[in-house]
């Protein structure tokens, strides 16, 4: 029989994670949209940029209070590896957001933990479980009813969010090797440090300075860049990842009718069954874990 005092405390756990995953949510939406703004006049490096510089400019109060020993390491090798792999993530990504459906870049994105397991497997030497490779089999499923490869014209720009997600979850399997080693200041940190000059050399012929009405969206590109990663690492100082986890997929439906109501996008019946799939997948990886 459980602990009567155990109740209200698992209560509390999970009414914090769900306040912090709140923050976290908004604040991944808040990304979707400032990139599908400002695309309008801004190509991905760009707007790569200018999320940097704010995000190291957020960070200097902690950095000032933390000092030097915070953030430093021995393992700046690692960090431009996972660096370049998610600055690369993340151009496709920001491309996706402007020419794709808000629903179904989020809904691809989602495919991200299952090549972390994928990848795990190769890298990490991880077991290829039975309910792991299940995972990963309808991760595949769920992609392909949203593509339909055969049956309808797959969109290039699909792909490209595909090659981000694929990214994103090479980058997963680098920060578990550093998170063992380095603190979470230190991962911001270095990340936007190193990420700058990939897109100041690539704005070098075109640097574009947005326009007046933009501004705003680049200050919550920079906000909503760092408190989502802030929101999500305090939901899981609080709660198990078993509970974080499904409020996270929360962020798809959230997404979705964002984009209903904003830009008028009709969510396609195969993206919805493709998402389904790609959610039950992420929930059999997450009951494995």
């Amino acid at each position: 029989m459980k602990d009567a005092a155990a109740i209200p405390e698992a209560r509390r756990a999970f009414l914090l994670a769900a306040a912090w995953m709140s923050g976290a949510l908004f604040s991944f939406l808040g990304m979707g949209l400032s990139g599908r703004e400002l695309s309008v006049e801004l190509a991905p490096h760009h707007t790569a940029f200018y999320r940097n510089v704010l995000c190291l400019l957020f960070l200097m109060p902690f950095l000032l209070r933390a000092g030097w020993a915070a953030v430093r390491s021995e393992h700046l090798g690692r960090h431009a590896i996972r660096n370049s792999v998610h600055y690369a993530a993340q151009w496709c990504w920001l491309f996706g957001l402007g020419v794709l459906p808000l629903a179904e870049v989020f809904a691809i994105e989602f495919t991200a933990p299952i090549w972390t397991a994928l990848l795990a497997m190769v890298f990490l030497g991880e077991a290829a479980t039975q309910t792991r490779m299940l995972a990963v089999a309808l991760g595949f499923a769920g992609i392909l009813v949203i593509l339909r490869p055969g049956l309808a014209i797959v969109d290039p720009a699909s792909l490209v969010v595909l090659a981000a997600a694929v990214g994103y979850g090479l980058t997963f399997v680098l920060t578990k090797s550093l998170m063992t080693r380095d603190s979470t200041l230190a991962l911001l940190f270095w990340m936007n440090l190193m990420q700058l000059p990939f897109g100041a050399v690539l704005s070098l012929g075109d640097f574009v300075v947005p326009s007046q009405a933009l501004w705003p969206w680049v200050l919550v590109l920079g906000i909503a860049g760092l408190m989502s990663h802030f929101c999500l690492s305090k939901a899981l100082q609080v709660a198990d990842a078993s509970i974080v986890a499904p409020l996270d997929f929360l962020r798809l439906p959230l997404a979705a009718v964002t984009a209903w109501l904003v830009y008028d996008e009709r969510l396609d019946p195969f993206l919805l069954v493709g998402a389904v799939f790609i959610l039950a997948a992420n929930w059999i990886n997450l009951r494995r874990g």
